[in-house]
């Protein structure tokens, strides 16, 4: 059976493995529009900051490994620009030679990710002016910050946003946010939010609120970021505003996708139309909480949505389970969690919910070195069950939300959390966690 996948990442290439490890005579052809396969993407900030040492060191398999260790038709240069549904075959264009392919499929895999939003604004072909999706995106940031490079801003907020405040402060760099919201990290609360941005000015990042951008002034090379409000003096700008689905060249097939451009699928990554599956950041991802589709991109889903896919395509039924969309980040000293919902997306639900918040500590209180933890607890008040959290301290976050995930996965309630038998030294936790002690004082 011929198998052609778009994309060769995280969810096209864990699909290309499932493949090839459990049909033995499947010809399958991968196309990538890039020249690198297989990389953690989540990485880049810490190469560009020098934690990691060299980009090459994200590579999980490099495109000659599948090629001669695996025999998978690994393409590069290769931008997909039409599908053919009833003729089953894609098409596109080399990039490298210019010339155009077609590739007949009995099977077609989407897994084409998500790209970096650049809006229209004036003076974004400035040079200076930088996006974070790629190894060579991180490489020309990095080369750019050897030349006279003082003050850096970012347009954006989220996850690119803060770990990339982060990396040019170490850079030695003076760091410029500006945020069109109320708040840096939309996914957390308000209230939680307060503590990032007390990090921050800890660090003497400049935070500019509720402003929109303009454009950009400069000659050849940017030199102001223009806002709703004023100009900004700026030696080099990232772009972290959002991201949207590698989609557009399913705009004319009977391929579903949402308002988004997001590949709708079921719990198979089957598409509506025979034969085609989606996967990974472009396609929708099932929320537990929320019971409906979402789009959550994180590479943990895109590998287990891969996965499946490719289990499902050599007809090994396998269902993804869905996410609760939990995240954890690393901001300065502190590091930032939270699963299920926020209050925000718990409104929009219409769910009638409560708030328990806490100030704790990430182990025994007496303990040497104890730090202190904020958690923030959100339930149903009509059925006491948990629907989500957010965790913020320098220590003991990331255990607290995996905890607090899996209690979310299995729909658990708030006295079941009192319930639970967690791990208990002194060097590690008090004899009642901190999401217990939330817990407990939930109404």
């Amino acid at each position: 059976m011929r198998y052609v996948i778009i994309g060769g990442d995280a969810a096209g290439m864990s699909a290309a493995m499932q493949i090839v490890r459990n049909e033995p005579n499947a010809q399958i052809t991968t196309l990538e529009k890039g020249g690198i396969y297989s990389y953690g993407q989540c990485g880049l900030p810490y190469v560009i900051s020098g934690v990691i040492p060299e980009a090459e060191d994200l590579i999980a398999r490099d495109v000659e490994t599948f090629r001669s260790k695996y025999g998978i038709d690994a393409k590069t240069y290769h931008r997909v620009q039409s599908v053919d549904t009833e003729k089953k075959t894609v098409s596109g264009t080399n990039t490298r030679s210019g010339d155009a392919f077609t590739y007949e499929y009995d099977r077609l895999l989407v897994a084409t990710g998500v790209r970096p939003v650049m809006p229209d604004w004036n003076g974004r072909d400035l040079s200076g002016i930088h996006m974070l999706k790629t190894i060579p995106d991180a490489k020309a940031i990095m080369g750019d910050l050897d030349h006279d490079v003082e003050q850096v801003t970012i347009i954006g907020g989220g996850y690119i946003g803060l770990e990339m405040a982060e990396c040019f402060i170490h850079a030695g760099k003076k760091v410029r946010l500006i945020e069109r919201n109320e708040q840096v990290a939309k996914i957390f609360d308000p209230d939680m939010a307060a503590y990032i941005h007390d990090e921050a000015e800890k660090y003497e990042i400049e935070l500019c609120f509720k402003e929109q951008v303009e454009g950009f002034e400069g000659n050849d090379r940017v030199e102001y970021v223009v806002t709703d409000q004023q100009k900004y003096a700026t030696d080099l700008v990232l772009i972290a505003v959002g991201v949207t689905p590698n989609t557009d060249f399913l705009k004319d097939t009977p391929i579903l996708v949402n308002e988004r451009g997001v590949v709708v699928v079921n719990t198979y990554m089957q598409t509506n139309v025979v034969d085609v599956y989606a996967a990974g950041d472009c396609a929708t991802h099932y929320h537990r909480v929320k019971q409906t589709n979402d789009h959550i991109p994180l590479g943990t889903t895109a590998n287990k949505q891969g996965r499946i896919a490719g289990q499902n395509m050599i007809n090994r039924a396998k269902t993804f389970q869905g996410i609760v969309g939990t995240s954890v980040l690393k901001f300065m000293d502190l590091t930032l969690g939270r699963t299920g919902l926020s209050e925000r997306e718990a409104k929009e639900l219409n769910l009638p919910y409560d708030t328990v918040k806490i100030k704790s500590k990430d182990i025994a209180g007496y303990y040497p070195g104890a730090e202190k933890l904020h958690v923030k607890l959100l339930y149903n008040t009509e059925n006491q069950r948990v629907l989500g959290g957010q965790f913020i301290g320098k220590h003991g976050v990331d255990k607290r939300v995996d905890v607090l995930a899996m209690a979310l996965f299995h729909e658990m309630t708030i006295p079941d959390l009192e319930d639970l038998d967690l791990s208990y030294a002194p060097p590690y936790n008090g004899v009642w966690d901190p999401i217990q002690q939330a817990a407990r004082r939930a109404k």
